[in-house]
Formats: structure tokens, sequence, C-alpha cells
């Protein structure tokens, strides 16, 4: 339970995810149909998007792995843990009890930045995924929402903390307030937040300010996650990542 998530990271280009049979995807749609869920649709107002713009990742038929959209021109980009970045991922917006409402969105491209490749620095422990939905040419954004990216706000916030547990198949929730762990580490003391949580997004205002990650990958118990501080490196990558 120390490590939010165990498994080895791969940085390599993402593969076409094949679910378990089990999973539910959207009230009429078989696993089969996961890549082709979802239909076109224009961009509709935000009180029209009633699926979550946070998800779970998938890969090897199980979540593994926590994630959320954020705003992007071209709407198709989901910010993680750059820990959580590995082979085959999907990434399946508003999942609970075992239903991918919109589908599942393999992973096209990832950004991650040099320092994390090099020497997994925790203090650039974020990445930013592409995702396409074969056969929708709707945005993913324009079907859940995203939040804005926040950069140099400072340490102390009253946030939002969101993350699926790896033995769950539902979110967990929790409204806590961020402190300053380190130089450019925040945390937040929240029950409940396994192994599986990592990527999971910090959103206060409508922006997310961190994801679970950073200092021992997320943090040593499920009581206290982690996060690097979101500055100039962040933002950086972000332009690489919608350039």
């Amino acid at each position: 339970m120390a490590i939010k998530v165990l498994r080895p990271v791969l940085l390599a280009a993402a593969a076409v995810l094949v679910l378990s049979t089990g999973l539910a995807v959207g009230a009429d749609t078989t696993a089969d149909d996961a890549y082709a869920a979802g239909s076109p649709a224009p961009i509709p107002a935000p009180a029209e998007k009633t699926v979550s713009p946070v998800g779970a990742l998938f890969a090897n038929g199980g979540h593994f792995c926590s994630a959320s959209v954020v705003h992007s021109g071209t709407g198709d980009l989901v910010l993680t843990a750059a820990h959580c970045v590995r082979n085959g991922m999907s990434f399946a917006p508003g999942y609970h009890d075992g239903v991918a409402p919109l589908g599942m969105w393999p992973v096209t491209g990832t950004t991650v930045a040099e320092g994390w490749t090099s020497s997994a620095d925790p203090d650039l422990d974020f990445a930013f995924l592409t995702v396409q939905q074969p056969g929708n040419p709707a945005s993913l954004e324009s079907l859940t929402g995203a939040n804005a990216l926040g950069v140099n706000r400072g340490f102390d916030h009253r946030i939002t903390l969101t993350g699926y547990p790896d033995t769950t198949d539902s979110p967990v929730v929790c409204d806590g307030t961020t402190t300053r762990s380190d130089t450019y580490q925040m945390q937040v003391a929240c029950p409940g937040f396994p192994d599986g949580t990592s990527g999971g997004p910090w959103v206060t205002g409508g922006e997310v300010i961190g994801v679970i990650g950073g200092y021992r990958l997320g943090g040593d118990t499920p009581d206290v996650s982690y996060s690097a501080y979101f500055d100039d490196d962040i933002a950086k990558l972000y332009a690489t990542a919608t350039g």
C-alpha cells in the first residue's frame, strides 16, 4: 500500500487495448464495441456534459491508474502521472461500476519531461496523453468538458481529489487542503487513496493544479497523497503536447 502504483514504467508507443469480456461499456454497448462507443456531437453547453472528465487508465484488461481531461485546442488531451505511462493504454472517462459510458479512448501519443525519462525526477512526475476513439469524429473534451491547467498557483488550496483504486470499479473522492511538503512538492491528507489512484487530479476552481504522484510515486500510505508542484516545467510540457 506504500506506493500508489507498483507496476514498472514502460515508455513506448501506445497500442490498442484488448478488454476483458466482463467490462460493460455504456447502457447498450458490449465490450466488443468498446472502441466504437460514443457518437458524433456538436460541442454542448457545460450543463449538458454528464460524463466526468476524470476516468481510469486501462492496460492488459484492467485499470491501473487514474487520469483526467485537461483543456486543449484539439480537445484530445489527458493528464496523468509520468510513472503511469506504459504500453497499450486506453482512457475510460467517467468510469464507474464497471461501466465506461463513453467507451475506451486509446492513447495515441505521450508527452513526458526529459528529466523524468532520464532520472525519474519526482518533481516532474506528470505526463500528457493524446487520445482518439476510432470511428468517432467528436473530441473527448466536447463530450466530457475539461479542467484548465493551473500553473504557479501556490501550495495552499482547498481541492477535490479523485482516483480509482486497483481493487474497485468506482472512484474515491475527497475534499482536502493542500500544503507544501518540499520545494517542488505538495501533499494532501485524504483517506483511502491506495494503489491505482496515481494520476488522479487535484482540482480547485475548475483548474487542475496537481496529480497524485511525485514523492514516492504518490506517497507511502493510502491516507496522504503527494503531487509535483505545477510550475513552468509543466507549462513547457503542455506547450510541447499541444504544439
